[in-house]
């Protein structure tokens, strides 16, 4: 059976987080209520025994020894390859890298990709919107290879101008990489078009789906995207895990990231020879709990079913938005036509570090700052915005909990 012709229960949260042990605390004398997602989400029991189990029964290193634990270990870890391609819908194991997380896997194809296939004044091109991660490893990639950089604009609505794009697509351009989904605006970007677009002219498209995969179905073959990265944290998987996809052709070109490891297949003091796909990327020992827990994680998702998830968050947020921009002196950052997980707001007279501290004591944690976007503040004249994000153990009495705390801020603070 396909994913398409999954079907799942209807989708009830406050069920659902019966499966999250963190959630059911107080802080400072309140309920918890988390809207940190776009940083880190939280992880079901199910993960947590899965990580213990491994710990408890089968620790070993992979994919050398011939013992039992090894076998048990190696079993486990090559299976969780399997359910993330199957999660991606890739075509083959051999696509599915594993690293620490979307920042490793966008610095593995800056440096390998452009090693191979990036020159001297020749371009990559990334947008106002982006990540740190996906804006230093291409910058020092560009001064390695006396490339340039260069950047997309994005309009007072959060979104791509894409007229704009298309004209910067020049014959230069050797790489486009771009967030999925904004982590500070939630723009769901339009990238099956801007794919097309690149592709029409050769042009390979990397996408930073770290805020992505927890929102949506992501198909990569369907996307006809080049280069896919995503991070265990934000969707119910453990801490140090991510994956990058690739399609085969460009990772059998592109030479090996880091050395040592299981990424050799012969080595003496005068060449070396590499390891077949996946393992030319992957050096070194792994953290093998990490896969085995994020295959969990991502079976946990499936089961409950993405479109249930997705139609529960997008109720939430409508809400979550509208209420805020109705609050007087809130301004929000970005108003997207498609948004997914996370709204940015400032609220006129106290700094966004503020609004986080006053929320924290309601027990209400949102991210506050510049949330590793500096030039996209710049770009809307701003230091910092507060950032309430949501996940599928949300609730609607969260939402309201949210509300009630943003109106005591501004009585805090006389705004």
């Amino acid at each position: 059976m396909n994913r398409s012709e999954r079907t799942a229960p209807t989708f009830d949260a406050e069920i659902a987080r019966e499966d999250f042990p963190i959630l059911h605390q107080h802080v400072h004398g309140k309920p918890l209520v988390y809207l940190d997602n776009a940083a880190s989400t939280q992880k079901p029991r199910c993960v947590i025994d899965a990580l213990v189990r491994y710990y408890e029964r089968d620790n070993s290193n992979i994919h050398r020894a011939i013992h039992v634990l090894s076998d048990r270990a190696t079993r486990q870890y090559e299976a969780a390859r399997e359910t993330i391609r199957r999660f991606l819908g890739a075509a083959d194991t051999r696509e599915i890298i594993f690293c620490r997380g979307t920042t490793e896997a966008i610095n593995l194809v800056a440096h390998s990709y452009c090693k191979k296939f990036v020159h001297s004044s020749d371009e990559v091109l990334i947008t106002q919107m982006e990540h740190h991660s996906n804006i230093v490893p291409w910058q020092i990639a560009c001064e390695e290879r006396q490339a340039k950089l260069k950047v997309a604009p994005i309009d007072d609505r959060g979104e791509i101008v894409l007229e704009a794009f298309e004209k910067l697509l020049t014959d230069r351009v050797k790489i486009v990489s771009l967030t999925h989904v904004s982590n500070t605006l939630g723009t769901i970007n339009p990238v099956r078009a801007i794919i097309e677009m690149a592709h029409r002219k050769g042009i390979p498209v990397m996408l930073d789906g770290a805020q992505a995969v927890s929102h949506m179905k992501v198909d990569v073959q369907e996307l006809d995207v080049d280069f896919y990265a995503f991070s265990g944290h934000k969707v119910y998987g453990p801490t140090g895990i991510g994956v990058l996809y690739g399609k085969s052709r460009w990772l059998e070109a592109m030479p090996p990231f880091m050395g040592g490891g299981d990424m050799i297949r012969t080595v003496t003091f005068e060449k070396t020879t590499w390891n077949e796909l996946p393992y030319k990327f992957e050096a070194g020992t792994p953290n093998v709990e990490g896969p085995i827990g994020l295959a969990v994680a991502l079976d946990y998702l499936e089961k409950i079913g993405i479109d249930q998830v997705s139609e529960h968050e997008q109720t939430l947020l409508r809400d979550m938005a509208n209420r805020l921009a109705d609050i007087p002196g809130i301004r929000l950052i970005g108003t997207p036509r498609e948004r997914a997980g996370a709204v940015s707001f400032v609220l006129e007279g106290v700094h966004a570090n503020d609004v986080g501290v006053v929320l924290d004591q309601e027990g209400i944690a949102i991210r506050s700052g510049h949330h590793c976007t500096q030039p996209l503040m710049q770009r809307f004249g701003i230091a910092a915005t507060a950032r309430p994000a949501l996940a599928l153990y949300n609730t609607q009495d969260e939402i309201n909990a949210l509300i009630r705390g943003i109106h005591k801020v501004k009585k805090l603070f006389g705004v």
